[in-house]
This record gives structure tokens, C-alpha cells and sequence, in this order.
């Protein structure tokens, strides 16, 4: 007679360790399926998308000012790099979904209440951080360097060196408007509390500044605009984290 019983558990081990393999290897796929899809949705906009995306500084140019392309293949991969961009930002709530999806079975019912309205405010501060950037900071800073441009100068901007300032513009604005979903997570954590986030007021303000200007162009238009907001948006992670700050008879 076989005797399963003391091999059992390592089956079972081996069982579910190859069942959360195949898991993560469908969230992964469905993950990639996604930004792929919209991609190739997106290819026959491409130079649409980029107009579109050039149209601050265009606005903004004096007459003869124009975008140029140094580089031969730049017209070709430059619009197909950002509808690839878009394509990733515009499926990240189908990215987060696949991640929460294979994580979520393993939370407490306490976790996944927090953690859901948490991972929407992500998405949709990072959209307002690009939003504000592209309506609010892109006219204002192109604007201000047109004013500032020196005599006989025209100003001709290369499209990929265009694209990439943007990027850089919109990534660093979507990820500081996450400012109060990381105060909130610093409290739940227990590492902070909203008392010591609200006495340390004046150093975050000061700490702001200074990363709004290494992380900004080099012009105070720009800086300003980042940094105000995100003073602001300090002051709503305060007010988010004494919502959710565990009282003191939740110690358990």
C-alpha cells in the first residue's frame, strides 16, 4: 500500500506555488495585451497625437518659429514614441487592476478597503498632474522663454529633444501630485502621524521648493507652478490622513 499522507503537504506546496505561477503569468499577459491593443489603436494618430502635443509651443512661437527634425528618422519614431507613451498612461488603471487582481486574495478585508479608494487617487492625481501640466505650466513656461529670447534669435526646437522635455514635464508633475496618497500611506504605516506632519509644515514647504527646482527646467515659471500646488496638495494629505489615521483604541 502507498502511504500519500506524509508527501501530501509538499504536494499541496507544489501545487499552489505552480497555481500562483500560472496566475501571474495571465495577469502579465493581460497586462502587456493592453498597452499593445491601445498602441496599435493609436498608430494611425500618432502624428495627430504629437500636433496636438506641440500645440503649447506653437502657440507660444514668435513668427518663423518652428519645430525642426535634425535627425532623418526623427519624423518616423518620434510620434510612434508617444502614442507609445499614451498608450502606457492611458492603460495604467488595466495595469494597476492585473496587480491588484493577483494580490487582492492574499489582503485582509481591512487592506483592500484601503487599498482600493488609495490606488484610484493614484490614477487620477497622476492624470490631474498631467492635465495640469499640459494646460497650466507647458503655455506658461513656453510663453515665458519666448518673452526672454534674445534679439535675433529664432527659436526651432528639435521634435524628439520637444518630446522629451514634455515627458520629463509630465512625469515629474503626475508623480508630485501623489503627494497626498504618500502622506497617507506614511500614516497608516504608523511611521508619521497628521500632529507631525502639520508641525513639520515648514520644513516640507522648504523641502518642496527645493525639489520643484531640481526637478523643474531651469526658470521660476515653472518651479512656482510645481511648487505651489504642491504645498497645496500637502495640506490635503493632512486633511486625507486624519480620516484614516487609526484612532487610539485601533492599536490592535
Amino acid at each position: 500500500m502507498s502511504h500519500p499522507g506524509p508527501d501530501r503537504p509538499e504536494a499541496d506546496a507544489e501545487s499552489s506555488l505552480m497555481e500562483h505561477l500560472l496566475e501571474l503569468r495571465t495577469r502579465l499577459l493581460r497586462a502587456l495585451a493592453g498597452p499593445v491593443l491601445v498602441l496599435l489603436l493609436l498608430l494611425p494618430f500618432a502624428n495627430r497625437l504629437y500636433a496636438w502635443l506641440a500645440a503649447p509651443l506653437l502657440d507660444k512661437l514668435p513668427a518663423g518659429g518652428q519645430l525642426i527634425a535634425v535627425q532623418v528618422a526623427s519624423p518616423f519614431f518620434t510620434p510612434l514614441k508617444l502614442a507609445f507613451f499614451v498608450a502606457l498612461v492611458a492603460t495604467a488603471p488595466w495595469l494597476l487592476y492585473q496587480a491588484w487582481a493577483f494580490v487582492a486574495p492574499g489582503l485582509y478585508q481591512r487592506e483592500k478597503r484601503l487599498a482600493v479608494p488609495l490606488l484610484a487617487s493614484a490614477v487620477v492625481l497622476f492624470y490631474a498632474g498631467c492635465a495640469f501640466a499640459y494646460f497650466v505650466v507647458l503655455p506658461s513656461v513656453f510663453g515665458f522663454l519666448a518673452a526672454i529670447k534674445p534679439e535675433g534669435v529664432a527659436m526651432m526646437t528639435d521634435i524628439n529633444a520637444y518630446l522629451d522635455f514634455v515627458l520629463v514635464i509630465f512625469l515629474a508633475f503626475g508623480a508630485s501630485f501623489q503627494l497626498p496618497v504618500a502622506l497617507v500611506i506614511l500614516v497608516l504605516l504608523g511611521w508619521v502621524t497628521p500632529e507631525q506632519l502639520r508641525e513639520g509644515r515648514g520644513y516640507a514647504i522648504v523641502g518642496i521648493f527645493i525639489l520643484a527646482a531640481l526637478i523643474t527646467p531651469p526658470d521660476v515659471v515653472s518651479q512656482l507652478l510645481l511648487a505651489i500646488p504642491m504645498c497645496l496638495l500637502y495640506e490635503a494629505g493632512i486633511f486625507a490622513s486624519r480620516l484614516v489615521a487609526p484612532k487610539n483604541g485601533d492599536a490592535a
